[in-house]
């Protein structure tokens, strides 16, 4: 952590003085050989006096200096910079200073060296923390801490966001003139959200872990939306009045980070990502970095096959034709230059190589693999048995364009995420200036009800807390087991799926009554669909993801299962508590495996029953 952000402060220092450098200090005529430059040494052949070295094209010190003083701009930009840059040091020296106090609690407190740090699963991490809280108590309010407390406070901030954005609450659907309806949230956004809501000097909260007490109280609401409304405003309009500098960095960071990857490997753009609004959609309710990492990683290759899967004939056709002119041309060229390499020595002869390179790595990415097969509902079922959420008008539709659409928005094009990046410091104060702040009085009645104060651990988000009775949903319970309002209950089974995922993730937490009533009675809902379904044999024949499930079931003779659902497609799902613990005391890795093969099948059936009020207790 140390040395990363170490190097940001060196590359920012690095970008700023280079592009100086370029701007001011090289001679673009002699480099390009617009000019003859004269070399007076007598040693020197004829031919070599007609040659261009780097050094002729580069200014004295002096001369350099001269410019970059009488330009006005470029000094202010420096002086700007130079500015950020301060700030941003003594910024990594707070930063180090608080690694320095973790690197001494993990070696004094947790007893784990520094050396070893890298062999702790994070489960075995948080038993130490639990154990010393026993041992020698570092919060006082409480005599012992769960791991959802834990959780809960390194999460704060973060599940205040996944609500928001459950709850659509932040303005990050744009409309587009001409086009459907887009996603937009880059990190720049994002960082004005969190400055605003968080951690800034007028943010709601008052510290790290407390909501100033005047948000919570309902009587002063239009007076507090006011204020919050103006502070957005002022946000804005420092970000429009940043707009142009942050755009040049923008611009300079992209062009320095991609443009030598665009040239090594032109499909890299064609790669797809999962999008920010995409991973925050996604993630659960005190779900951490790593394990939503892990989860998202894991659907990385279902979804890449997925939105591979819809591929045009007639863009097919075009995309075939044009890389086999692209490539006729390329390997004449390519055969010239291995002849003769005098032949890169014509003008842009090898930029009309790269040229179309690019071009036929583009088109190459359009046309479909001889061997895929068409079965959008399988690839759709195995994407979701990963990432846990998708809408309910997905099911039954995953042949429709309009489907691959709104999951382009969740795993976009690298190509899109650089754009949206640098399109970010224009279209980010129009946002807050004319989405967010219609929004203030929704915000504040969020955060006064939705806000709990919990012992040991201070104000956090009450979605957090997972209560099944206050924020379930009943498309996804039966009648009478919540008592969530429209207002109330999370949206998409936020709050199922998160218990679940939470109570998989960490099997020796006792969740409360109404959430262990819900997974009890789910688990049993489970296991009778799957003694009552249909056989092994056809399950085994029509769903790909409980053939490779089973396969890696049964290839792990190290665990034990309830006899009775072994030959089942939700063998997973029936697996005990007791199993759970005794598996993450052995195998902490297959552990882990089994646990996502677990909620994956959770997820799969959860979306089955959701809307059809199955879940009758």
């Amino acid at each position: 952590m140390v040395l990363s952000e170490f190097f940001e402060l060196v590359q920012f220092l690095f970008v700023v003085t280079f592009t100086t450098f370029l701007f001011n200090c090289v001679e673009y005529d002699v480099l390009f050989a617009n000019r003859v430059v004269n070399h007076t040494g007598q040693s020197l052949s004829p031919l070599d006096r007609n040659k261009v070295t780097l050094p002729d094209a580069i200014l004295p010190s002096e001369q350099c200096t001269e410019r970059i003083q009488g330009n006005s701009w470029i000094i202010f930009l420096l002086i700007m910079a130079a500015i950020f840059w301060v700030y941003r040091l003594v910024k990594v020296i707070c930063n180090v200073l608080s690694y320095w106090e973790i690197r001494q609690f993990y070696k004094k407190a947790l007893k784990i060296q520094m050396d070893e740090l890298c062999n702790f699963t994070w489960q075995e991490v948080q038993g130490r923390l639990i154990h010393l809280q026993r041992e020698q108590p570092m919060c006082v309010q409480k005599r012992e801490l769960s791991e959802l407390d834990i959780y809960h406070r390194i999460l704060r901030f973060k599940n205040y966001t996944v609500a928001m954005i459950n709850k659509s609450l932040l303005p990050v659907r744009l409309r587009v003139p001409f086009f459907s309806d887009m996603f937009f949230l880059t990190q720049g956004l994002k960082y004005n959200f969190e400055l605003i809501l968080f951690w800034g000097p007028l943010s709601l909260f008052q510290n790290k872990w407390s909501l100033h007490p005047k948000y919570k109280r309902a009587a002063n609401r239009q007076e507090l939306a006011k204020q919050l409304s103006r502070i957005i405003l002022l946000t804005g309009l420092v970000n429009l009045l940043l707009c142009p500098f942050v755009l040049v960095w923008q611009v300079l960071y992209a062009f320095f980070s991609y443009a030598e990857v665009i040239k090594r490997e032109p499909g890299s753009l064609g790669a797809r990502r999962w999008s920010l609004y995409g991973r925050l959609y996604l993630r659960h309710f005190n779900e951490l970095d790593h394990e939503l990492q892990g989860r998202l990683g894991r659907g990385y290759k279902p979804a890449a096959k997925y939105m591979n899967a819809f591929i045009s004939p007639l863009s097919a056709v075009l995309a075939k034709n044009v890389a086999f002119f692209s490539g006729s041309v390329l390997a004449v060229l390519i055969a010239l230059t291995v002849y003769d390499e005098d032949v890169l020595t014509v003008q842009h002869i090898l930029t009309a190589i790269t040229v179309l390179g690019v071009v036929i790595t583009i088109t190459r990415s359009f046309i479909p693999d001889e061997h895929m097969v068409w079965c959008p509902e399988q690839l759709l079922q195995c994407v979701l048995a990963h990432i846990h959420y998708m809408p309910d008008h997905w099911k039954g539709n995953a042949n429709k364009s309009e489907t691959r659409d709104e999951m382009a928005q969740l795993f976009q094009y690298k190509a899109v995420f650089i754009l949206e990046e640098l399109l970010s410091p224009i279209i980010t104060p129009f946002i807050l200036i004319f989405s967010l702040r219609s929004k203030s009085l929704e915000i504040i009645d969020f955060f006064r009800n939705f806000t709990v104060d919990v012992a040991g651990v201070g104000d956090i988000c009450s979605f957090a807390q997972m209560d099944i009775r206050r924020h379930g949903n009943p498309q996804w319970m039966s009648e009478g087991q919540t008592e969530a309002s429209v207002y109330q209950q999370a949206e998409n089974g936020k709050t199922e799926l998160s218990l679940m995922h939470f109570t998989i993730k960490n099997p020796c937490w006792q969740p409360p009554q109404e959430s262990s009533v819900f997974i009890s009675h789910l688990k049993e809902k489970v296991h009778q669909d799957a003694q009552t379904g249909p056989s092994p044999q056809l399950l085994l024949s029509e769903a790909p993801l409980c053939t490779s499930l089973l396969n890696f079931c049964l290839n792990a003779r190290t665990v034990r299962f309830r006899s009775g659902y072994s030959n089942q497609c939700y063998l997973f799902i029936s697996m005990s508590a007791s199993d759970s613990r005794v598996l993450s005391q052995s195998h902490s890795g297959l552990a882990s495996e089994f646990a996502s093969a677990e909620m994956s099948l959770h997820a799969i059936y959860m979306h089955e029953v959701s809307g059809h009020n199955i879940l009758k207790y």
